[in-house]
């Protein structure tokens, strides 16, 4: 499990501006429901002084999304626009007394909403999706362009970097070896050559191990699946909670219940510990 300071723990229990704004004139979305988070931040911003005099997020994520967003909003309000622009992703971390580094992912997305809701409230035309950048990262539709920011402003190094601060990476793994290309680009040399594999005890325990531990999993049930017409994706992993996708023949199966019982089961003796499987369905925010 992952250790949360008093803050976040207050700022997700009793978040602050959970709200949509009455008569926002700026509304910055990110993220996708389908894809585990979306962040909707609406602001009131004075035209005269550009001062934001209210601040709101309707949010779908986890406790640190949540705690993001309300911390981002307490930070914001009351100041005008280039002062709130000035805001970084570790500057909302720091306002919690910190995040986890697999939920710093969480302080990007309320940084990105933030400037599409400026971007929005300014004028400013924004790019079409991926066409700022190269997508990288189907799962969580995240291109090399967020990349290549986010290890800037934040000196990452690694892939498991990337995938704490970013999510890219962070489901089916197949986009790895794009994001050890984006990498090097920003860091202008080669990575180092991975370690030696760990054993399966120690590999559970990282984000990037845990993930391909699952995928074994799922490769193991998926020919059964195809066979029937179906197959099943990887969504998500929070803490001991793995989000998966039916698809085919399996979404709205009513075996469906079964299948994701032996899914958990699998991925339970892969990784060597209780774990719970849940089905992910599409939706949109309100």
């Amino acid at each position: 499990m992952w250790n949360y300071s008093e803050k976040v723990k207050q700022h997700f229990f009793t978040p602050k501006n959970a709200k949509a704004v009455d008569h926002a004139n700026a509304i910055g979305d990110v993220g996708s429901i389908s894809c585990g988070d979306a962040l909707r931040l609406s602001l009131k911003v004075n035209p005269d002084t550009d001062v934001i005099e209210d601040a709101g997020f309707q949010t779908f994520g986890c406790g640190s999304a949540i705690a993001s967003s309300s911390a981002l909003t307490e930070m914001i309000i009351g100041r005008t626009i280039d002062e709130a622009m000035t805001i970084t992703n570790q500057d909302i971390a720091d306002y919690l007394d910190g995040l986890p580094p697999e939920k710093m992912h969480c302080s990007v997305m309320g940084m990105e909403a933030l400037h599409a809701a400026v971007a929005q409230y300014r004028g400013e035309e924004v790019a079409e999706e991926h066409e700022e950048g190269e997508l990288i990262c189907k799962c969580f539709a995240i291109d090399d362009a967020l990349i290549k920011r986010v290890v800037a402003q934040n000196k990452l190094e690694t892939l498991e970097d990337v995938i704490n601060y970013t999510k890219a990476g962070g489901a089916c793994a197949a986009c790895h070896e794009k994001i050890e290309w984006v990498l090097e680009e920003c860091l202008g040399a080669p990575l180092a050559e991975p370690e030696a594999p760990a054993p399966a005890a120690s590999t559970a325990s990282t984000i990037v191990g845990r993930i391909r531990l699952i995928e074994q999993a799922l490769d193991q049930v998926r020919p059964q699946l195809q066979a029937d017409g179906g197959d099943v994706q990887l969504s998500d992993v929070e803490d001991d909670m793995v989000f998966i996708s039916l698809t085919g023949a399996c979404s709205g199966c009513g075996l469906s219940a079964a299948t994701i019982a032996m899914i958990e089961q699998k991925i339970s003796q892969v990784l060597g510990e209780n774990i719970t499987v849940y089905p992910t369905g599409s939706a949109s925010v309100a």
